[in-house]
């Protein structure tokens, strides 16, 4: 009986992870409406369907970072051009994940030239395994970044403020990467931070439960109350939200790995029920329970 439980377990679970990769060829982009939200005088987020879209205006050209998937370009272009004349010239990656890179060749095409760390298009000039039976077949020429940085970047940009671009720990991928705007106090975190949802570790890209701790106690560090913080998915956050955020993380992290120090197998583990006080506010997007307790079993340090 046991067996037959954790074999329609296992089922259960490839099955969800299967119709998450499959999602992308289902979905109506006709349906996706691009919004956005101004937070300085220079900078936007922009909403859709895939990765938060951080757009800083200069003087005479637009800089992008992450651009969502390649169905959605026109129309991300489109609202772009609602906001600002200046013609889209820089386009930043947060890391290699198609729902931030997808458009990437579109833009690529229209005349931007692509900027990301030096793994981002190692990573996506190569096959991927996504794990769950999902191959990633490399991308396009045009869609790889042609400006690489291995630790950190400076843009002047035609504003005369600052964009920094700074490699972060092994967290979300081995490529992360955060864009920070001192002058207008808003950081784009990329997927380091998944507003009401637990942190996604990509564990076939390099992921590290680890490193994204110090990612966050990094960035507190460096943020105040006033920064306007650009998650990789959901609504602009505060310093108070990212605080939280970290504490939920810190504790799982601390409950697992006493449970696997206790002995407990990976399975056993996801059977106690550790993340039960953050399930109902952050487990019930694409990382549930189950996953998170794996993400953090398998790559936290002893």
């Amino acid at each position: 009986m046991e067996h037959a439980l954790l074999f329609m377990k296992r089922i259960t679970v490839i099955t969800v992870i299967f119709a998450a990769f499959t999602s992308y060829g289902q979905r109506d982009w006709e349906k996706v409406e691009i919004t956005s939200e101004q937070l300085s005088e220079h900078i936007y987020v922009l909403f859709g369907s895939g990765g938060n879209i951080g757009l800083a205006i200069g003087e005479e050209t637009a800089y992008v970072i992450d651009d969502q998937f390649g169905p959605l370009t026109d129309k991300i272009l489109a609202h772009i051009t609602s906001l600002t004349d200046k013609p889209v010239k820089w386009v930043l990656n947060t890391h290699w994940h198609g729902d931030h890179t997808g458009g990437n060749a579109n833009m690529a095409n229209q005349g931007a030239t692509i900027i990301a760390h030096e793994n981002v298009r190692k990573r996506m000039a190569a096959e991927q395994d996504r794990g769950g039976g999902r191959i990633v077949e490399p991308s396009p020429k045009e869609a790889l970044p042609v400006i690489t940085f291995n630790d950190k970047l400076t843009l002047h940009l035609d504003n005369g403020n600052d964009m920094h671009a700074m490699h972060v720990n092994d967290a979300h991928t081995d490529g992360d990467a955060y864009y920070y705007f001192p002058e207008d106090n808003v950081i784009h975190m990329g997927d380091n931070f998944f507003v009401g949802r637990y942190p996604y570790i990509d564990l076939n890209s390099g992921g590290d439960i680890d490193g994204l701790i110090s990612n966050i106690s990094m960035t507190l560090g460096i943020i105040d109350d006033k920064t306007k913080i650009i998650p990789g998915h959901g609504p602009v956050a505060s310093k108070k939200e990212l605080e939280d955020y970290l504490g939920v993380i810190k504790q799982l992290r601390t409950l697992v790995k006493n449970a696997r120090k206790a002995g407990n197998t990976l399975e056993q583990t996801q059977q106690l029920g550790l993340s039960k006080p953050w399930d109902a506010t952050h487990g019930q997007g694409f990382i549930n329970a189950e996953r998170i307790i794996e993400f953090i079993y398998k790559s936290a340090d002893d």
